[in-house]
């Protein structure tokens, strides 16, 4: 088999587990998995800014140039930021609605989001594997680190709307593996894509900063506990931090 299937699949499945992890949490520890929310959101924020600037648009702008693709990478990563708004207002314009019918829908609805989203994940993952190891691993870790924080808010929306744990469980195990599904049909598809390689990179870097911007960050804006946003703001460095310095680790290991 081949070594950048075998890493795919590996790493793709070990984000699915790891996105499960924050609602286990939530079902077994459900005080310590609000606790710890904020704080896990704030380093995913960072960890994606991280991934998006240090490594995706850089990668993509190389890519663009070694193939000789007149692409521009900074507009596909403004396109992923509108696609990604996009995606979110179709999901949240439904959870903002309070009739009977409405709600008897979200929790499909939220299944159908979170599976398009870990879909989009597994693309992502697959892409920059193909055109690097490290580059690869970086992008799991980043989409494994702000999954969890998700997850949690997943497992504790469907629990509030009265489905059963287990199969809030179940459903959201079946969701994770979109990512699996989405990596692999990115590789299977490699050889058609090669030219698409710098604008799915920039398309990632968008998903990625819209996330952190829109989601993430802002729950540290509205923390009132000023202490607790301290915290949470040096979470959200420590993320940056992280992937620059794995960046630097894997590059200098490749190197030699």
């Amino acid at each position: 088999m081949d070594t950048i299937l075998i890493y795919i699949i590996v790493f793709s499945f070990i984000g699915s587990v790891l996105s499960l992890i924050g609602g286990v949490i939530l079902l077994t520890k459900e005080k310590f998995a609000l606790k710890i929310s904020h704080l896990l959101s704030a380093f995913a924020g960072g960890a994606l800014l991280g991934t998006a600037f240090f490594d995706l648009l850089p990668e993509g702008l190389e890519q663009a140039q070694e193939l000789g693709l007149e692409v521009n990478v900074f507009l596909w990563s403004l396109l992923g930021v509108l696609v990604f708004f996009l995606l979110e207002r179709f999901i949240h314009h439904h959870d903002q609605n309070g009739n009977p019918a409405h709600k008897q829908t979200l929790v499909p609805l939220i299944v159908i989001g979170d599976s398009i989203h870990n879909f989009i994940d597994g693309v992502a993952m697959a892409a920059t594997f193909l055109i690097s190891i490290p580059l690869g691993i970086v992008t799991a870790l980043a989409v494994a680190a702000h999954e969890i924080p998700q997850e949690i808010g997943d497992f504790g929306l469907m629990l509030h709307k009265g489905v059963a744990r287990k199969k809030v469980l179940l459903i959201n195990f079946y969701s994770a593996l979109a990512a699996l599904l989405g990596a692999i049909l990115t590789y299977l598809a490699k050889d058609k894509i090669e030219n698409l390689l710098p604008a799915v990179l920039g398309l990632t870097a968008g998903f990625f900063i819209y996330i952190a911007a829109a989601n993430l960050i802002p729950e540290i804006h509205h923390q009132g506990n000023q202490r607790a946003a301290f915290w949470e703001t040096m979470a959200l460095i420590l993320g940056v931090i992280v992937v620059y310095m794995t960046i630097t680790i894997l590059e200098v290991q490749i190197i030699h």
